[in-house]
């Protein structure tokens, strides 16, 4: 059995297991493609991604001289970074690049790049003469290493060199057919790499530079990568030097052929990408044909469901390449990048880019990718308390420093440090993805051991620095609304997100049936929080105080056009305001959010439109949330290969994209298990298999002709009695764990 073959069944096994029946006029798409290599000047906008969650690559696929970008998720500098200065906190780096010269491929025809998320190998493949020949690369999470396979019909069409250029300046040794690379860096960190060359025919001989081959069949390069990095303060995030490790996963992927590799890698990323299969309707023969450059633009300009369902599918492939358990979480970047001095460090930013990295990663049915989110913030409590402690921002009513709890600035490393100014609220925005794992998974070992501590932790610290009005309301002291506006008390983003984690102690609490003393005194807090007003032209305010402020006179009026709608975190990814429940404050969003505007002049970004893709699903308004998600396809929004273009490229919209996408199918915050809440025009013949609604439950839905035709939920961990609603019906199910039961239209 050939290995393309191996993946095309496993994939097709994969969709059937999950529930699919998809007709094969709406197979979908699941395949980015060019016509031509990445743009060496353009890495992150051309180049193709692979990962394992803790290494990844950019693939070029140029045929005279193969581009492979290669990273590592915890090579970073920096690090504690007390002051919070930005300019010290450090950087994401670059590992280097790996080069195979090629001297002799040029002139050539039939040329095609590829992705194929169906397997996470992307391929190369083109013609020199009468010669065919092809390129493969996976990285595989079985065997923690990248895969280069170069194949021809040619017996010997291979005759070139591999050279490794370190961003580091690295030691460079080469020994036999291998080349090694370690180095340090300025803050301690000791990182390696290693590239192995094997050949099918021909020869492989060492240079002092690198590794030149003659007159091979093949050639397969096999690289890992690691540094010392422990996620462990007390040891001040340094472990064991990464030689041993490495050394011994090279060793090891080299007793293996690639088939064997590429079977082990296909079948790992499967488990988790096939879980979900989705159809949001046929594109024509006109945008299957075109190349996906050209196709993202046409989507832009006219529906192109094939293309929407493969940008969800694209945001859950890129979850999985960058965030697996044991490694690090996404980042600005997810872990691709190709530069020392990334734009913003590539770094983690609080105020909302890293909260939507992990947007879709419970409900498109990703829950392990969330492991490393909690990792990281586990290992840098310690760092943030003491940073906390010490910063006279956040001195108490009493005029005592902190004493419990931490906040976190705006953007912070992986070494305890943190730069640009504080989030007041950014640590109980960690917490709503601390809930939200709870919530879909309802693991009370996990709420018990992992979240709840750090929940309860984080509302010590509110319960210590809420300030009282003299009217009896609780408000955040100087806060901020990221990244607007004036800094005061009461600002409704803060507000909102506050009431968010002290809603979901209540919830744990509960759940857990623990600290009931304490629990009582977090809800009656939560009940006195100030709560967002609407202004004089029916928007929702977003300070207590609608603003007159000369030195801004655009602020609370309609010609406010910023990229950040701070103030609506209440509808989305919160849950204070609903149409159901507090329908006259969703209205006021709905303003606010119309007002906002995309017009020529506006700063909206391609982040903005996913989260504002998400709130006008959530304000039960699909036409414009289906028009967020067309204008992420622009060409000012997303770059040729997909990625979110802000510019520079970073990777949050790609994930808030997948999550609105899920949004406008599913939604399951208001205790209820909604499907279809906001189903546009332009998807009017659907279907969508294991996606997860809060409760501990999978949802499969298909719809014709804009109306839901049947669904099937299953119980996967939750109690056994849910509701379910479909527009204005709403049925009671009983389902036992480990089954399911199928409704029709009719919810019967």
């Amino acid at each position: 059995m050939n290995r393309r073959f191996f993946a095309i069944c496993v994939v097709a096994l994969s969709f059937w297991s999950a529930g699919a029946s998809l007709p094969e006029a709406v197979q979908p798409d699941l395949t980015l493609w060019y016509q031509q290599p990445a743009a060496n000047d353009k890495p992150m906008d051309e180049a193709l991604p692979i990962g394992n969650g803790r290494i990844g690559a950019l693939v070029f696929g140029d045929p005279g001289r193969e581009r492979i970008n290669v990273n590592e998720d915890s090579l970073w500098t920096g690090g504690e970074n007390i002051s919070g200065e930005d300019s010290t906190m450090g950087n994401y780096q670059a590992l280097g690049n790996v080069y195979v010269n090629l001297p002799g491929h040029t002139n050539v025809t039939a040329y095609r790049r590829s992705l194929d998320l169906a397997d996470a190998v992307s391929r190369v493949s083109y013609q020199v003469g009468g010669a065919g020949f092809a390129r493969e690369f996976f990285c595989s999470h079985p065997a923690q290493v990248i895969v280069a396979d170069f194949h021809s019909d040619d017996p010997a069409g291979y005759t070139g060199s591999v050279e490794l250029q370190d961003s580091h300046d690295g030691k460079i040794t080469v020994a036999g057919n291998r080349i090694t690379v370690c180095g340090t860096l300025n803050n301690a960190l000791r990182y390696e790499w290693q590239v192995l060359v094997r050949a099918d025919g021909g020869t492989v001989s060492a240079e002092a530079a690198g590794l030149t081959f003659s007159h091979c069949h093949g050639l397969t390069l096999l690289m890992a990568a690691g540094t010392d990095y422990v996620f462990d303060y007390a040891r001040h995030y340094h472990g064991e030097d990464p030689h041993a490790r490495i050394t011994a996963q090279l060793d090891a992927a080299a007793k293996s052929t690639v088939a064997q590799l590429e079977a082990g890698h296909v079948q790992d990323y499967q488990a988790l990408f096939g879980r979900v299969s989705a159809s949001l309707g046929a594109a024509s023969d006109v945008q299957r044909a075109l190349p996906t450059d050209q196709r993202k633009l046409a989507a832009f300009a006219a529906p192109d469901p094939g293309l929407a369902a493969l940008q969800f599918q694209y945001g859950r492939y890129l979850l999985i390449s960058c965030s697996r358990p044991g490694g690090l979480p996404a980042n600005l970047q997810g872990l691709w990048n190709d530069n020392n001095n990334p734009a913003w460090h590539s770094d983690y930013h609080a105020n909302i880019n890293v909260e939507m990295n992990y947007w879709p990663v419970e409900v498109a049915n990703l829950t392990e990718c969330h492991e490393p989110f909690f990792d990281l913030i586990a290992s840098q409590l310690p760092a943030w308390r003491k940073a906390t402690a010490a910063a006279p921002e956040f001195k108490t009513a009493a005029g005592c420093f902190t004493r419990r709890g931490f906040a976190i600035r705006t953007s912070h490393n992986i070494m305890g440090g943190m730069g640009w100014r504080w989030d007041n609220t950014a640590n109980a925005w960690y917490c709503q993805h601390l809930w939200e794992h709870y919530a879909f998974g309802q693991d009370k070992h996990y709420l018990r051991t992992v979240a709840y501590p750090i929940l309860k932790e984080t509302c010590e610290f509110w319960d210590d620095h809420l300030k009282t009005l003299p009217d009896g309301r609780l408000v955040v002291p100087k806060g901020w609304s990221p990244e607007h506006g004036p800094e005061e008390d009461g600002v409704s983003y803060n507000q909102e997100i506050v009431w968010d984690l002290f809603t979901h102690y209540v919830q744990a609490a509960d759940a857990l049936g623990t600290d009931r003393v304490y629990r009582d005194r977090i809800a009656a807090l939560r009940d006195h929080l100030a709560t967002p007003g609407v202004g004089s032209w029916g928007q929702l305010l977003e300070w207590m105080h609608e603003q007159h402020n000369p030195q801004s006179p655009e602020l609370d009026t309609r010609n406010d056009h910023h990229r950040h709608t701070s103030h609506l975190f209440a509808v989305y990814p919160g849950t204070q305001i609903t149409v159901a429940q507090t329908p006259a404050l969703a209205a006021a969003a709905k303003v606010t959010l119309d007002a906002r505007g995309i017009d020529s002049g506006s700063d909206v970004r391609e982040w903005s439109f996913a989260w504002r893709a998400s709130l006008y699903a959530r304000l039960r308004d699909p036409e414009n949330a289906y028009d967020m998600v067309r204008h992420f396809f622009a060409a000012r929004n997303s770059s040729p290969n997909l990625f979110g273009l802000h510019p520079p490229v970073q990777l949050d919209g790609d994930f808030g994209i997948t999550a609105a996408i899920a949004e406008m199918l599913l939604q399951s915050q208001t205790g209820q298990i909604e499907l279809l809440p906001a189903l546009p025009g332009e998807w009017p013949n659907g279907e969508i298999s294991g996606l997860r609604a809060r409760g501990g439950y999978e949802v499969n839905l298909a719809w014709r002709a804009g109306r839901l035709v049947s669904a099937t939920v299953k119980n996967v961990s939750g109690d056994g009695h849910c509701q379910v609603r479909y527009g204005d019906k709403v049925v009671a199910l009983q389902v036992k764990r480990g089954h399911a039961k199928s409704l029709n239209a009719d919810l019967e």
